[in-house]
């Protein structure tokens, strides 16, 4: 890394930053013919690994706490390997490069000023932690079929939904299925009208 300027660490940066493919790492939990990728490599078993598309929205780099070594914050897509994004920008700087420490500081809406230690958890209501799904009310008819498990004519946005009745009690969370429907992953159980 001695030879590697910042400035043409955060140029490769920028190429692996927006809509990029990435090839999975053999140590993932990916399956390929029924099988977990890191599961054949502990077999000594390396497969072809189609590229997936991921989303790298902020890859910013600052010199580290050493010579060689470099800090990074990433803002990315569900599904994007940070330990590959730090493996290829190795190889773009002509070289390699892997991660000695990654701590995650945010999934979806939750942050790490939210984090508690496992002593300290609390259990919190459930619609609290649907904060970052889109939610809808339905009147009593589609509470009904909601409450049965319906598949329905899906809402507007990309979903999932937390599916709300009109007095703000969650009843399921729905996800998109075919083209214009949703489904139920999940119908709470209090909401089987018990």
């Amino acid at each position: 890394m001695s030879a590697v300027t910042l400035e043409q660490a955060r140029q490769a940066a920028r190429e692996l930053t927006g809509e990029i493919l990435q090839v999975p790492p053999m140590v993932s939990a990916l399956k390929v013919d029924g099988k977990r990728l890191h599961e054949l490599a502990r077999a000594g078993i390396e497969v072809e690994r189609a590229p997936r598309p991921v989303t790298v929205n902020r890859f910013e780099i600052a010199q580290g706490p050493e010579p060689g070594v470099l800090s990074i914050e990433v803002d990315c897509s569900s599904g994007t390997y940070v330990r590959t994004l730090a493996a290829d920008l190795g190889h773009l700087l002509g070289g390699g490069a892997h991660l000695r420490n990654l701590r995650r500081t945010r999934v979806g809406p939750f942050t790490i000023a939210e984090a508690t230690p496992p002593e300290a958890c609390r259990l919190a209501p459930v619609v609290d932690m649907l904060r970052g799904i889109e939610r809808v009310v339905v009147d009593e008819p589609t509470e009904a079929r909601v409450r049965q498990g319906a598949v329905l004519p899906a809402w507007d946005g990309t979903g999932p939904w937390a599916v709300m009745s009109a007095s703000d009690d969650l009843l399921a969370v729905y996800e998109r299925f075919r083209s214009g429907d949703a489904k139920p992953s999940v119908v709470v159980a209090g909401a089987s009208g018990q």
